[in-house]
């Protein structure tokens, strides 16, 4: 039985809003006359007669053969959707392309074509755990492809004339969880499907573009940023929707004291009374670590309450980084009902078709208001009621949602934000795209970005590419696909390896490993710590030994900036400006602290971990003392605390993470000669992030500003301006200075 949300509260004021989402019978429409008799039957088994409206208008779209995106809801029957019209046109003679971006999800979608069993649909996955046999009988025989932008890109397009035959017949591409490909990835999956679309073009097909989204801010704008074309988009969510209960959730304060218990450790609380009533729930948390730490603090508290391995056993952690193995163990055990309750990344936000979860936990703000519908659309989707609960986090953006509930729910969702003009993202794809087929004037106009040619001089400068009369090629016997770094890792993958038995427990991305593995640091992998003995950059291995500690391993970092380039700027008050443009970061993990489980500091272990460089776009406020009523010696303290904040609030707006961007202040910065605040993308080349703060830089800030002045503590806490990543150990901080520079820098702009 579902559980009322009262009765999970200790203090009785832990429920700070809560709203009643009510049932929705749907609208339906009868199937369309040109769908193939052999997919109807094959749904039909399923108890699935008709149609939503929403399904109708889209697979009607494709079929007419224009790109069309689907932006609904979790559970709104989008698979059937984009299906409808492709195995369709498969059953006709053509082939079908399914573009995923994580490998759970392809084999979901995979298991469900399996289950339809549908006569002449040759259908399989084709990723990094395919086996060499299965790869060879897909080239020869598949009509279905099921895989990944990285394939796509390292092994399919490079080795298309191995995949002649299925590109001749090309008619569907189906792009599923669009709204993932934004910022630099999206960029790079841009490139990928418009070098798709070149090939194609080669054999003679002219696939149409099909995808499916979360509800989005700008689908339309955000299919044609991918794929270069023209595209409609259908936003109508007709289908019956459960009833749900959606609770923003305040953790209590600590006993005698003024700090409230952790997001993680009221999750872990929540999970372990869910449990025992019977009910399935996940919850989402943000990181690798916090997922391991709530799945295990959930068994813990399950240890002390029921006999040993009685309850324990059906909690379950799930992120990235897992093997492929225990991935599918995981999602089995959880569709099966065998686990109760999981502790899970958007990993699994993505990863597979859940049915049947009475609640969904999401521990602190997930990074946009997207990816939390997202999430809270897991549950009820066996159509039963459900229940939803967000738990704020002391963070300055989660404590100004859960106070302001309407822009949530009452406010448009983000706008994927990506720049496929992106010359870092951009010449690393035009080598790839000529090693692949030599390119041509015509294909410059056709598939790729209007900066195209500029990018193209450099690369022939640099002797990259060749330029002849026929076009320009690549002049390497290498791979140039090798070039492109898809998915932001900063390089090759580390592997997580266990010092003595070689077993390997995971993998780490290159550019969060110098803060994640680094020697001393604590690594968990389902419930079990380790230590790290030693990190090995050139060989992309981190060596850990398990090791039962009472501890947790943060990293400092320091960081410098440099403006190389100023593209815009305006003057909001006399002596305030703001600033956009091109920067370059430098950054150093230099040591990292232990910290007990009690909160207390084991002190702190140097590091000698090189230098990155990060070439980025970033927006930058320059302004006097003078300009803030702030003193001399204060002001370090609070223009640091404003940086925070900013980053803090930034994602309410753009479609970005707190993780996606980076800060740095300082009361005299060598290139601007003043006080100056910097918000970069982290990524290279940018992601459109920083532009975004820049173009809406008034409502960013003032809510910034609103959501400082509105917290309670005196000095400054992370409600308002401390920041878990900061570099620097959050110091200096000032809240009131922070105050008086963010009432300065909200300023409505003189235009």
């Amino acid at each position: 039985m579902l559980l009322d949300p009262h009765s999970l509260m200790d203090s009785g004021e832990e429920i700070v809003h809560l709203r009643v989402i009510p049932e929705n019978p749907g609208t339906t429409e009868p199937w369309p006359r040109w769908v193939s008799p052999q997919f109807r039957t094959s749904v039909d088994r399923d108890g699935i007669s008709s149609l939503w409206k929403h399904q109708v208008d889209f697979a009607e779209s494709a079929h007419n053969r224009a790109d069309s995106i689907l932006a609904t809801g979790t559970a709104t029957g989008k698979t059937i959707a984009f299906n409808a019209p492709a195995i369709t046109g498969a059953l006709d003679g053509g082939t079908v392309l399914y573009l995923s971006p994580t490998k759970a999800l392809a084999a979901d979608q995979s298991e469900t074509l399996s289950t339809w069993n549908i006569d002449g649909v040759r259908a399989g996955v084709y990723d990094g755990d395919t086996s060499h046999e299965d790869r060879q009988w897909l080239r020869k025989h598949a009509n279905y492809l099921l895989t990944n932008p990285d394939m796509l890109h390292f092994s399919i397009l490079p080795g298309h004339k191995y995949w002649a035959h299925y590109f001749r017949h090309l008619s569907f591409v189906i792009i599923d969880e669009a709204h993932v490909y934004k910022g630099v990835f999206g960029a790079h999956v841009a490139m990928i499907i418009r070098r798709l679309l070149r090939i194609a073009n080669k054999y003679g097909a002219s696939p149409t573009i099909l995808a499916a989204s979360a509800t989005s801010g700008n689908p339309t704008l955000s299919l044609e940023m991918l794929t270069g074309r023209p595209a409609t988009a259908f936003t109508q969510n007709t289908a019956a929707i459960p009833q749900r209960t959606f609770v923003f959730w305040q953790p209590p304060t600590i006993l005698d004291t003024d700090t409230r218990r952790g997001v993680l450790d009221e999750s872990a609380r929540l999970l372990a009374r869910i449990v025992p009533n019977g009910d399935q729930a996940v919850a989402f948390a943000r990181s690798r670590h916090a997922v391991e730490y709530v799945a295990k603090e959930t068994k813990d508290l399950l240890v002390q309450e029921f006999e040993p391995a009685d309850l324990e056993h059906m909690v379950r952690a799930y992120r990235g980084g897992y093997l492929a193995h225990e991935r599918r163990e995981l999602e089995q055990d959880l569709r099966s009902g065998g686990i109760r309750a999981m502790a899970a990344t958007n990993a699994l936000e993505l990863g597979i078709d859940i049915t049947g979860l009475d609640i969904v936990i999401t521990a602190g703000w997930p990074g946009t208001k997207a990816s939390l519908w997202q999430q809270v659309g897991r549950a009820g989707r066996s159509g039963q009621e459900a229940l939803a609960i967000f738990i704020a986090r002391e963070d300055p953006l989660d404590t100004y949602v859960l106070h302001h509930p309407e822009t949530f729910f009452d406010s448009e969702v983000e706008v994927a934000i990506s720049n496929p003009s992106n010359e870092y993202v951009l010449a690393p794809h035009l080598c790839a795209a000529a090693q692949e087929l030599p390119l041509t004037t015509v294909d410059l106009s056709q598939y790729f970005p209007p900066n195209t040619p500029e990018v193209l001089h450099t690369l022939v400068e640099q002797g990259l590419l060749r330029k002849r009369p026929a076009g320009w090629f690549w002049t390497s016997a290498r791979s140039a696909s090798a070039l492109a770094d898809l998915r932001g890792t900063g390089g090759k993958t580390v592997r997580v390896v266990e010092q003595g038995t070689g077993r390997l427990c995971g993998y780490v991305d290159n550019a969060a490993s110098h803060r994640t593995v680094h020697e001393g640091a604590v690594y968990t992998h389902q419930g079990e710590t380790f230590v790290v003995h030693e990190l090995d950059l050139d060989a992309a291995v981190a060596l850990v030994e398990a090791t039962p500690v009472d501890y947790t391993t943060f990293a400092r970092d320091i960081s410098n900036i440099h403006v190389t380039g100023e593209e815009l700027s305006h003057e909001t008050t006399p002596g305030l400006r703001i600033h956009f443009g091109e920067v370059e970061v430098t950054s150093q993990t230099v040591s990292f602290t232990r910290r007990h489980f009690t909160g207390e500091n084991l002190g702190a272990v140097l590091l000698d971990l090189p230098v990155r460089s990060l070439k980025t776009k970033a927006v930058w406020w320059t302004f006097p003392l003078s300009e803030t009523d702030v003193d001399d010696s204060d002001i370090a303290g609070a223009i640091h605390g404003a940086e925070h904040a900013s980053i803090g609030m930034l994602p309410l707006f753009a479609s970005c993470d707190r993780w996606d961007i980076g800060g740095v202040s300082t009361p005299m910065h060598p290139d601007t000669g003043e006080i100056t605040i910097f918000i970069y993308d982290g990524l290279q080349g940018g992601a459109g992030i920083a532009e975004f703060g820049f173009n809406h830089a008034f409502d960013w800030i003032s809510a910034t500003l609103e959501a400082v002045l509105a917290c309670p503590c005196d000095f400054g806490c992370p409600g308002c301006i401390q920041s878990p990543k900061c570099g620097n150990g959050n110091e200096p901080l000032s809240k009131t200075g922070a105050i008086k520079v963010l009432t300065l820098l909200s300023t409505q702009p003189v235009l």
